[in-house]
């Protein structure tokens, strides 16, 4: 298992973790677990486009918020939770078809914050969106006060 992983992370588990959720519903595909990242992708269609028929802004924000939060939650420790604090996109440029593919590579893993960076590109591979999203790691009940 890679070191930034302190949970056995996988493309048929966190496939397993999406079924019914919004993931599925838009189409979101695990491709990689890589040593220091996650990536998947999404397609840009009916699902995922705004009425001008471009990649609406808020669906690249549902991929990177969907990469940040599961790779934050196999960086955490056993029985910790994950949830989300912040998170920014800057649209770079508009997609009108095909696929874009995100990764996920961590900034900060801290023992109560994660900062993720998001990089969503183009079949071209074309940057079309950087996104950031800051995640509170929650310790269990039974931890809290105990020492390290």
């Amino acid at each position: 298992m890679p070191a930034i992983w302190k949970q056995p992370a996988s493309i048929e588990l966190l496939t397993r973790f999406s079924v019914n959720t919004a993931s599925e519903h838009v189409g979101i595909e695990f491709t990689e677990v890589g040593d220091d990242h996650l990536t998947a992708r999404m397609p840009v269609d009916q699902r995922t486009k705004q009425p001008a028929g471009i990649l609406h802004g808020g669906m690249s924000v549902v991929l990177a918020e969907t990469l940040g939060s599961c790779a934050a939650a196999f960086a955490a420790p056993k029985g910790h939770r994950v949830v989300g604090l912040d998170i920014n996109a800057n649209h770079i440029r508009p997609v009108t078809g095909g696929w874009v593919t995100g990764t996920a590579r961590p900034v900060h893993v801290g023992r109560t914050t994660q900062v993720w960076q998001i990089e969503i590109k183009n079949e071209d591979g074309k940057l079309t969106c950087l996104s950031r999203i800051t995640m509170a790691v929650l310790i269990p009940d039974d931890a809290k006060g105990a020492t390290p």
